[in-house]
């Protein structure tokens, strides 16, 4: 697999900064807009919660785990995630939180800065699924089906193809122990701690409103560094 190509390695340069933090010095990145901003998609009180809370503990526990396992040592997030298999349970958990939320701020904007997928992102989208519609019918059902917690993604495979793909908990595309694997473009968080304070139970209509924030910008911009 081509998981640590340079287009890899340059992708990882738009991820996050915590993306290529020496492990033991991982921190909580900056929401990039207010807390309110994703509103009525995404209330501030939840993103409160989500980012200031849910992702914090996240940090704060695989800091806790670097502390344990010296092989961690000066590992990048990436790199932790590739060889995953090799850790506690609690790297696996918290690692893949910290990554996962990290790539979902960022997929998100303010309804007026979301933009419009580059024709280079429609072009494989309409090859792949047929149409940028049949995409997201696609991507939701699949994001609406997951059992439980967990999070669905557009990921980019090996061999430059578009590809839906779902994992549980907090794991991602990017770990040795999930298939398929690649390099993600697009999550969506489908924890219950991402939309019950306003959408209790009604995982369909957070999904439906969560179109509305998706930041195609950066989702381009992130499948233009896989080429």
């Amino acid at each position: 697999m081509r998981l640590l190509s340079s287009r890899h390695a340059k992708l990882a340069l738009l991820l996050c900064m915590p993306m290529l933090a020496h492990a033991s010095t991982f921190e909580l990145p900056a929401l990039p807009y207010a807390k309110d901003a994703l509103a009525p998609s995404i209330d501030a009180s939840t993103m409160d919660i989500h980012h200031g809370k849910h992702h914090q503990g996240y940090v704060n526990n695989l800091n806790a785990e670097v502390e344990k396992d010296p092989r961690l040592a000066g590992l990048s997030l990436q790199q932790i995630l590739e060889g995953v298999s090799a850790y506690a349970p609690a790297v696996r958990n918290n690692a893949g939180g910290h990554f996962n939320h990290s790539l979902f701020w960022h997929v998100m904007a303010p309804p007026v800065e979301v933009g419009q997928s580059s024709d280079a992102l429609s072009a494989q989208i309409v090859a792949d699924f047929g149409s940028m519609e049949a995409f997201k019918t696609q991507f939701s059902e699949a994001a609406s089906k997951i059992f439980g917690s967990g999070w669905a993604w557009l990921i980019v495979t090996p061999d430059g193809t578009l590809q839906i793909s779902t994992t549980a908990n907090q794991d991602n595309p990017l770990m040795d122990t999930v298939t398929p694997r690649g390099t993600p473009i697009l999550g969506l968080d489908v924890w219950e701690h991402a939309y019950y304070l306003n959408y209790q139970n009604k995982r369909m209509d957070y999904i439906a409103a969560w179109w509305n924030v998706v930041n195609w910008n950066e989702v381009s911009q992130r499948f233009a560094l896989t080429r």
